[in-house]
């Protein structure tokens, strides 16, 4: 068998298959033809195409271009042309919309083309965020008035929220999953001067670090391979509102960078050497309590100081349930317009339960229950319980956990578990057990402490801080 350096032909077959099936970047070569030959793993992954359906069948036969658009490597092969780090948007043969950036030239022996490759870097998912960012600029659909309820939880959060709309601090919305954090972000935005400026809106945990990083800062061409010269989330910004959500997934690397970008008022493009100014308003959300965030390292302390020069507070529903009727109105009438029905409330014993459930996923929750119900009905006006989803009806018929939590400050939560369990009542979900066993345990301490603040705070081994956003959390006042 003939020899290629010291390997023969079949070894040196194995080594390419592996490198060109492992390499992070796409390879499709067609031939003159213009019939794929050689096909990476990669590609398959880009285009969720099998190399069945391509190999030895016609390239137009696969993809589809948009209007206006050839293909990179057709032109390579037919027109002998070198591309580099062009941007591509294209269909598969299934509908699948994928975009690429391509550096593609074509292939040649004994100065004769002989094929044509085109190497592809995929940004699908980062192009389809950028356009929904710009589509979504300004587009703000939330205000004070989309804001339900008028108990004292919620209202002094919105007097709260109303008081942020004046400057152009950075605000830190707090709150469990559900509880309408970006409504309250819209609303600061859309009550600020800041209103007729873009709103952006990015979901931290969303993307992959590679990705988020490039997403909010840009990208200066031949940062990476593929990279192009494009602006980030923060200059699409500019002279409006940038929303971070769930800010304690990002990398402490990240949270540096960020943490950079608010001090100094200017950001720095990834690959780039210049700094940009920027004149953005920065909101941000995370859904758990921001000083266990700092203890367990999902959250830089200075990060959270500047992200948090105004700290709100979302109550969760089962700490406003006198809330819960007029969300249900609310959600009816979007309900009823919606899917053209003439629903006009709730059964007395749908209400009795709506009022007993925990609302583990809060007002989010409620409006899926109340969703579900109404696609459930047919020609009557009230929601009744055979309309109710599954699940909830499990989970709400069930007996609730009615032991008392009196003495827990004397004898501790372990104590009135086992007591409870000893009676053989129905047990809750632990995460409420718990939530309610620190709330009473933390009242009991501020009554023995005569409710001074920083003294309970030792007592109980916390920080003054901690306290305060625990006492804010679970409803205590200081008194």
């Amino acid at each position: 068998m003939e020899r290629i350096g010291n390997l023969p032909l079949s070894q040196q077959r194995i080594i390419y298959e592996t490198i060109m099936n492992e390499i992070d970047v796409g390879i499709h070569v067609i031939d003159t033809f213009g019939q794929t030959i050689i096909y990476n793993k990669k590609m398959m992954e880009i285009e969720s195409l099998t190399k069945e359906d391509v190999e030895n069948k016609d390239f137009l036969d696969i993809f589809m271009f948009e209007e206006g658009q050839g293909s990179t490597l057709l032109e390579a092969l037919y027109k002998k042309k070198h591309s580099k780090d062009v941007k591509q948007t294209y269909f598969n043969n299934k509908g699948k919309e994928i975009t690429t950036i391509n550096n593609t030239f074509p292939l040649y022996e004994n100065g004769q083309v002989i094929g044509a490759i085109e190497i592809s870097k995929d940004v699908t998912k980062l192009e389809r965020l950028i356009r929904k960012n710009m589509e979504s600029k300004g587009n703000t659909r939330y205000t004070f008035d989309s804001i339900i309820g008028e108990s004292t939880a919620i209202r002094e959060v919105i007097e709260n929220t109303k008081r942020a709309t004046r400057t152009a601090s950075s605000v830190l919305i707090v709150g469990e999953t559900g509880t309408g954090k970006e409504l309250f972000a819209q609303s600061i935005h859309n009550g600020s001067d800041r209103s007729k400026g873009p709103f952006i809106s990015q979901n931290c945990a969303a993307m992959p670090e590679t990705l988020i990083e490039s997403l909010l800062f840009g990208t200066k061409k031949g940062a990476y391979t593929g990279a192009i010269e494009r602006p980030g989330l923060f200059e699409e910004a500019e002279g409006g509102t940038l929303l971070l959500d769930e800010i304690n997934s990002l990398s402490p690397p990240l949270q540096a960078k960020l943490l950079r970008a608010i001090q100094e008022k200017q950001i720095r493009r990834v690959g780039d050497t210049v700094d940009r100014k920027v004149n953005v308003r920065i909101l941000s959300t995370i859904n758990e309590d921001p000083i266990e965030a700092i203890a367990s390292g999902r959250l830089r302390k200075d990060l959270y100081y500047r992200l948090g020069v105004v700290t709100l507070f979302i109550p969760p529903l089962r700490e406003r349930k006198e809330d819960i009727v007029p969300l249900v109105d609310h959600f009816i009438a979007k309900y009823n317009e919606r899917f053209q029905m003439e629903v006009k409330g709730l059964s007395d014993e749908v209400t009795q339960l709506l009022l007993q459930y925990d609302w583990p996923g809060n007002v989010r929750e409620l409006e899926h229950i109340i969703e579900g119900a109404m696609n459930l009905m047919i020609g009557e006006d009230l929601i009744d319980v055979r309309h109710l989803p599954f699940h909830f009806r499990q989970k709400s018929l069930s007996a609730p956990l009615s032991s008392q939590i009196t003495s827990v400050y004397e004898t501790g939560p372990s104590d009135a578990i086992e007591h409870s369990v000893e009676e053989q009542q129905p047990l809750r979900d632990l995460k409420d057990y718990l939530l309610e066993a620190e709330k009473m345990y933390i009242k009991k301490a501020l009554e023995r402490n005569k409710y001074h603040v920083t003294k309970t705070a030792e007592k109980l081994g916390l920080s003054r801080q901690s306290l305060q956003y625990r006492m804010k959390r679970l409803g205590i006042s200081a008194k």
